[in-house]
């Protein structure tokens, strides 16, 4: 129906009062971006009709230079209204009963009479935002949700969120584009149509799909099919039995299932704002851009990286923040302690255990609990790591919800739902709060238990400084295409039964690809850069000057495949670093130094460990230049390829499509930074002082793998096939790991962390090197070449001192 637009006297102090009381806290896109066309006349269209909205509307209309959006428009003899609003058929009592009225038929009248294209901007305007869900009857007044409100809360609704506004322009709808001549019905319709569906997914977008009670959720999933049959495989005959355990799976169901509040969210909105706020000295978010096309059409389950007990409120955060819906995330059940647990129920937490073995009525109500909110669109967000790294590099994705995720996604498109996206999210800290808790488990300490006293403890470190934090979106991928990629043919597999006899390797090269895509969003920061450039000397300690130098090329060299670089100079990263108490600053009168303390060269291992895989083939290129000072292409190709692919693996990058063109592009990088030389036939290392210092340098990034898989391959090849286990192998290397650090005074945690053995030894069987066998590792003559082609990577002085260390293995 199209709204008043005739001179009403009190429309003017009305949209004084809507100017004065209201605050748009998210309008987007902004109006330079909206692609208007200034010689085509402009309406407006507004999903329902609303005195609210179209007086929001001048208001913003005015105040961002766009088309005023009160007065008429004239097109011949037409007049038309600048607001229209889609057709209802909702009638008050005092209405007669009729059909909807169209809101485009003079406009298409208007457009045909006079030939003047007309482009029409839909404009979705939320005051507040809350799930389609009811919370009681203020927050029902307080907030715009699925649910249609009257006027009275609607006049609630201005008054209470005045200050929580949010407008969503849509592109421009050109008229003459959607009519093609036929009844002025079929074009309205037409156009009713497409709006109508930008209105749904805009509402979609923002709150997110409609919520069902949380006891009706849970009442749902008790009675579930899969549910029943799991109750009547352990119930049998037994009808008490069967009673039992259906209250046993509504128990398990309150025990999971989330319980999302506006109130809350507005709360945590309110509060996690000035936390960011004192705690960092901002939040830089990229990419989501590409997320919210998507957020109206998919579901989506956002796979952020896990570094801190922050990740999860601080994405939820961002994405309120840029109108997006929270997503519902999977916690540990050790999360829900007393006081915290509920809060984070109620900002869209669900809780699990961390083992479903032998629990096939918990596990049955879990899956079925993931599965409505995956079919019903909900936005979700889990961690395939499983666990908050402690080293700062990407751990190895655990299967779990992968495989949950994709059962749920086969299920639901047999039942026709919608298309479901991963969105990879890079979560990058200049400082956590956690630093001092990994360090210590690193170095043998137990876990401390969560609980509301540690929570306290953390907060008094909220005045200490932590620099900034960013929040990269990766590049999203489709489930759906990347099963037609992966394994042609999906669709046609039977899922009556049992998983598809595929599922497993799918999940396996799923979570691959997912954490690839995470590790290829990482940026640098200036914690990151210093840490990469200090920890590559022998003693931590380097002149100031060099140590600019080298950031300096650090940063042009990652240009390429980091998402962003931090902004200033490399003098300014030291003194950010510095501030943030990670280095020392020395003066000296033949030029300053900057050193690192043997904690603070511990702590800034987890920050360069963040985006070392940005430098892994520079790295290795570089190292092959240690004591080899010129190699022909293809010497630097035989010598490189055993080590590059398990590499790839333990780094989590994607592998170029030729190794020979990725050596090369590296190589000729190289030499623009005056590091190598190209002579014809070799590529030889600088005879710049500077240049191999800083080419030793690079390579020092890649010694501490290289030297941990020739101490692991060096104690396999000691003894005969099938000697060890994967975990006797694991243990037996970490422990010659540790006495190396400790000799060579390196004694670095993660240097010795028994996750990288047990990783390096997966990588291996993966890449084809050892096989298990009756769960003993085998190997044949390819590991033992490519173990001795590796080898000559090494200068002699430190290959004996590895082999030396190595026969502590066989003594």
């Amino acid at each position: 129906m199209a709204s008043a637009t005739s001179v009403n006297p009190l429309r003017a102090p009305l949209r004084r009062l809507i100017a004065a009381w209201t605050q748009v806290r998210l309008l987007e896109p902004a109006p330079e971006a909206l692609g208007l066309d200034p010689d085509l006349t402009t309406l407006y269209v507004l999903p329902r009709s609303s005195l609210s909205d179209g007086l929001l509307l001048d208001v913003l209309a005015r105040q961002q230079g766009l088309p005023d959006a009160t007065l008429p428009r004239h097109l011949g003899d037409h007049t038309l209204p600048a607001q229209l609003s889609l057709p209802t058929t909702r009638r008050h009592l005092w209405q007669r009963r009729r059909g909807p009225r169209s809101p485009f038929r003079a406009v298409i009248e208007a457009h045909r009479d006079t030939g003047h294209d007309i482009q029409l901007v839909p404009v979705s305007i939320f005051w507040g935002r809350a799930p389609g869900k009811r919370f009681g009857l203020w927050q029902l007044l307080a907030a715009d949700s699925w649910r249609l409100t009257g006027r009275l809360r609607r006049l609630l609704a201005v008054m209470v969120n005045g200050r929580d506004l949010e407008v969503h322009f849509g592109a421009p709808l050109r008229l003459a584009e959607l009519d093609d001549g036929r009844e002025p019905s079929l074009t309205d319709r037409k156009a009713a149509r497409l709006l109508r569906v930008h209105f749904r997914r805009m509402r979609s977008r923002v709150l997110g799909p409609d919520l069902s009670h949380r006891r009706t959720l849970i009442e749902g999933v008790a009675r579930s099919e899969p549910v029943r049959r799991a109750i009547e495989e352990q119930a049998g005959h037994s009808p008490r039995q069967r009673a039992r355990l259906t209250q046993r799976a509504r128990r398990y169901g309150r025990e999971i299932a989330s319980s999302m509040s506006y109130p809350v969210l507005r709360f945590l909105d309110g509060v996690l704002g000035r936390l960011w706020n004192r705690l960092y000295d901002g939040v830089d978010a990229r990419g989501l851009e590409d997320v919210k096309p998507l957020a109206g059409e998919c579901t989506l389950v956002y796979v952020p990286c896990h570094r801190s007990h922050i990740d999860y409120l601080l994405l939820s955060y961002v994405l309120y923040a840029q109108g997006l819906m929270p997503p519902h995330i999977a916690a540990g059940r050790n999360l829900d302690m007393p006081l915290i647990g509920p809060l984070l129920r109620r900002g869209g937490a669900f809780f699990m255990r961390r083992s479903f073995r032998g629990k096939a009525l918990y596990s049955a109500v879990f899956k079925e609990y993931l599965h409505r909110l995956l079919n019903r669109g909900h936005p979700l967000e889990y961690f395939i790591e499983g666990g908050r790294s402690r080293s700062g590099r990407m751990l190895p994705p655990r299967p779990g919800m992968l495989a949950m995720t994709l059962d749920s996604f086969l299920r639901s498109q047999r039942e026709g739902g919608q298309p479901l996206v991963f969105v990879p999210v890079y979560i990058g800290y200049e400082r956590i709060l956690e630093e001092a808790s990994y360090q210590r488990e690193l170095a043998g300490g137990g876990k401390r238990k969560e609980s509301p006293l540690a929570l306290l403890r953390v907060v008094r470190r909220l005045r200490e400084p932590h620099g900034r934090v960013a929040v990269n979106i990766g590049e999203p991928l489709a489930l759906d295409d990347f099963l037609d990629r992966t394994r042609p043919g999906w669709r046609d597999d039977s899922l009556d039964t049992a998983p598809p006899e595929w599922r497993r390797t799918a999940v396996t090269e799923l979570g691959e690809t997912l954490a690839r895509r995470i590790n290829a969003a990482a940026s640098l920061n200036p914690v990151n850069l210093v840490a990469l450039g200090l920890l590559a000397t022998p003693h931590h300690a380097i002149e100031a000057s060099l140590l600019e130098r080298h950031l300096a090329l650090l940063a042009s060299l990652g240009r390429e495949h980091a998402f962003a670089l931090p902004p200033g100079e490399p003098a300014d990263w030291i003194a950010q670093t510095r501030a943030l108490g990670m280095l020392e600053h020395s003066p000296h009168a033949l030029g300053d130094l900057v050193t690192a303390e043997p904690a603070q060269a511990t702590l800034l291992g987890w920050y360069r460990n963040n985006v070392l895989h940005l430098y892994a083939l520079i790295g290795l290129t570089a190292f092959a230049f240690r004591h080899q000072p010129c190699h022909t292409l293809d010497d630097l190709e035989r010598l490189l390829a055993p080590s590059w692919p398990v590499l790839v693996r333990e780094f989590a990058i994607a592998p170029p499509a030729s190794l020979r063109e990725a050596l090369t592009d590296t190589l000729e990088r190289l030499a623009e930074q005056g590091l190598l030389e190209d002579d014809g036939d070799r590529w030889r290392r600088t005879s710049s002082l500077t240049g191999e210092e800083q080419l030793r340098m690079l390579g020092r990034l890649m010694q501490p793998p290289l030297e941990r898989g020739y101490l692991l391959l060096s104690v396999l090849l000691g003894e005969a096939p099938g000697h060890f286990t994967h975990d006797a192998l694991t243990e037996r290397t970490r422990q010659l790991a540790e006495r190396l650090g400790r000799l060579t005074g390196r004694d670095s945690p993660e240097f010795f962390d028994a996750r990288l053995f047990a990783s390096l030894v997966q990588n291996l069987e993966a890449e084809g090197w050892l096989r298990t066998r009756d769960g003993r590792l085998y190997y044949g003559s390819r590991l033992r070449e490519g173990a001795l082609r590796g080898q000559t990577l090494f200068d002699p002085a430190l290959r004996h001192r590895l082999q030396r260390i190595a026969r502590h293995a066989q003594a």
